[in-house]
């Protein structure tokens, strides 16, 4: 069973969450700054973040790549495929999450 510390929870802008590892979480370095901050920030204490900006459907495949990273690095390789319509939203988010 997993343990509510060991997850986050990812709000999109329509308000859709998406409750992931943390692990996977913390492959995006702005995620990790914002959950492992020694200050009294609310990420950091319920372990969620909202995204105002970010779509559903981009948040989504965010995530999927985070755990898509989390494999790669273990030494499995495949391919992560995007959707041409999503790849110009997918680069904006990647940018600010600094994935």
């Amino acid at each position: 069973m997993v343990r509510k510390e060991d997850t986050v929870r990812l709000i999109s802008a329509e308000g859709y969450e998406f409750v992931i590892e943390r692990e996977a979480a913390l492959v995006s370095n702005t995620l990790k700054n914002m959950l492992t901050s020694t200050g009294a920030f609310t990420e950091t204490q319920l372990g969620e973040v909202r995204f105002p900006e970010i779509s559903a459907p981009i948040l989504e495949k965010v995530c999927q790549y985070f755990y898509w990273s989390l494999q790669f690095a273990s030494g499995k390789e495949t391919e992560f495929h995007i959707d041409p319509e999503m790849t110009l939203e997918l680069m904006m988010a990647a940018n600010y999450l600094h994935t």
